[in-house]
């Protein structure tokens, strides 16, 4: 699309997802983003729909044993393990400066058991500049063995129940592409009073080195993200928009503005820009102007006339 004509018409590309009212459908995907200042010399965040911070554990994590990122065709591995300095510090040095830029935060908290996501959330619950919270459930539950809280129904329903009855924010579970039926796991979030659905998370995989004949990544297997799993990604929000009713934020590989419309005429009230940003910083304000460019060619005055517009009865 052309960008910078004079004057352009205004159009409409404010959504609403849950509570959550915001200015344009564009998110910063958690881990991909930092808690902002990292990218404040490239782009304005406070422009930007709003951003899911880093993931956020109740206590410090180191993270994975390095290498934790390995590039692979058409998309990435990580295996970060979730490192970050816990919520006290997330609260008392992050959230400030973010206040301070106007933009709309989302909170991103993951824990190994129930108990622990609903400590994280009482805890955000007290402050002011978070408006969402966005449940990573791709942990493993320690009470129950080690299985991932996002790939048992159950599992989804309890921890979006145990966050809604500490919270008034909008709870948001990330859902994890690495099950057998997508459909199930979004009905149990809804079940459990989710205000609406990120997805998807990264699909499990890994790389080999040939020469020293072992896996790549310190902790063998990673996330893959990127391009390789729009396809996925695309067909999960098809497939849940038809079943469910609650608002999407999709995405998986989005990397321009034709990605993102994708997304949303398969269901996505709001699209997730990860991999991108480390490609190129300004992606995200690039993929917001190119959807303006869009709705003033096909003379729309609302973004939100195109969410749902592929999906076939």
């Amino acid at each position: 699309m052309k960008r910078g004509a004079v004057n352009p018409a205004p159009v409409d590309m404010a959504v609403k997802i849950g509570k959550m009212h915001l200015q344009n459908p564009i998110i910063l995907a958690s881990g991909t983003f930092g808690y902002g200042r990292e990218y404040e010399d490239f782009i304005d965040i406070s422009n930007i729909g709003a951003l899911v911070v880093k993931g956020t554990t109740l206590e410090k994590r180191n993270g994975n044993p390095p290498p934790r990122i390995v590039e692979t065709p058409a998309g990435m591995l990580n295996a970060i393990g979730l490192e970050n300095p816990g919520i006290e510090v997330f609260l008392n040095e992050h959230l400030p400066y973010l206040r301070e830029r106007g933009v709309a935060v989302i909170a991103n908290i993951a824990g190994n058991t129930v108990e622990e996501y609903a400590a994280i959330a009482s805890l955000i619950e007290r402050q002011t500049g978070i408006v969402g919270i966005e449940l990573n459930i791709s942990c493993p539950n320690v009470k129950k063995g080690g299985l991932q809280f996002g790939t048992d129904p159950e599992m989804v329903y309890q921890v979006v129940d145990a966050v809604k009855g500490e919270t008034s924010l909008p709870v948001i579970p990330k859902l994890s592409p690495n099950v057998t039926d997508i459909v199930e796991i979004a009905k149990a979030a809804e079940a459990g009073g989710a205000d609406a659905l990120s997805m998807i998370n990264t699909l499990m995989g890994m790389a080999v080195d040939i020469e020293k004949r072992k896996p790549v990544l310190g902790n063998i297997f990673g996330g893959l993200s990127g391009p390789a799993i729009k396809p996925v990604a695309l067909r999960m929000v098809y497939q849940v928009y038809r079943e469910v009713n609650l608002p999407i934020i999709g995405g998986g590989g989005i990397m321009n503005y034709i990605d993102a419309l994708e997304f949303i005429m398969v269901g996505a009230t709001a699209v997730s820009i990860g991999t991108a940003n480390f490609i190129s910083p300004c992606i995200a304000r690039d993929i917001l102007e190119d959807l303006k460019g869009y709705l003033r060619q096909h003379k729309l005055g609302s973004i939100r006339e195109l969410v749902g517009a592929a999906v076939q009865e």
